[in-house]
């Protein structure tokens, strides 16, 4: 059952990515802001599959947006999925510096889930998951920005950009997607191939027909 807003207006057709549900929906059902006699301030459009308001301004900004990236399927560490997920929505609301730590916390846990020892630096991290060959040669210069980053080190509180975090966490979706996603997909198709073809007997397939004809 959806919840019922109250005195919800119709309000002119809006086409959008809802950034909670992450459908794409157009809505008419929300709420309009007018500053008098006739400027519009903001809308707030309502979505109909999750029913979460979804704010745009008067530039037609949309708060919240959609995550950034995309979806990682696979990951079996829980906490890594979830560091994942907070880091794509702090990008959404422009909260990059927020982000970038989620980047490199999710780092640490993986590392340590692959055998590095808990307690370490954040760059020395970074060398082992490279040094195990989880991160793809070619990403070698991405593993140097990355513990450049890292060693500025988050006592000193500097502030990251939409490009420090778009950057850093599309590097993180395509380690999650090399180390989690493309091998469990691999495995389930190899098992797929593997199955074993069912045959039948004669006498089965026999007792197997319906015998009773109707005249």
């Amino acid at each position: 059952m959806h919840p019922d807003w109250k005195n919800a207006e119709t309000i002119p057709s809006v086409h959008y990515q809802c950034g909670y549900c992450g459908k794409n929906i157009a809505t008419e059902k929300g709420y309009t802001c007018v500053i008098p006699p006739d400027d519009t301030w903001g809308v707030i459009a309502l979505c109909h599959s999750c029913s979460n308001p979804t704010f745009f301004d008067k530039l037609n900004r949309q708060h919240p947006d959609v995550a950034f990236g995309s979806y990682v399927e696979h990951i079996p560490n829980k906490e890594i999925s979830q560091l994942y997920d907070e880091a794509r929505r702090c990008i959404s609301v422009d909260a990059n510096t927020a982000s970038v730590l989620c980047c490199r916390k999710l780092l640490m846990n993986l590392a340590v889930s692959k055998g590095a020892e808990p307690g370490l630096p954040f760059e020395k991290y970074v060398e082992y998951l490279a040094s195990k060959g989880f991160i793809p040669p070619d990403g070698v210069e991405s593993v140097i920005h990355f513990r450049q980053k890292g060693s500025e080190g988050p006592h000193e509180i500097q502030v990251m950009t939409r490009e420090d975090a778009t950057d850093m966490l599309t590097f993180i979706e395509m380690l999650l997607r090399f180390i989690y996603e493309f091998p469990a997909k691999m495995k389930k198709k190899q098992e797929t191939r593997e199955e074993p073809i069912k045959r039948i007997s004669l006498d089965q397939r026999l007792n197997s027909v319906d015998w009773d004809f109707d005249y």
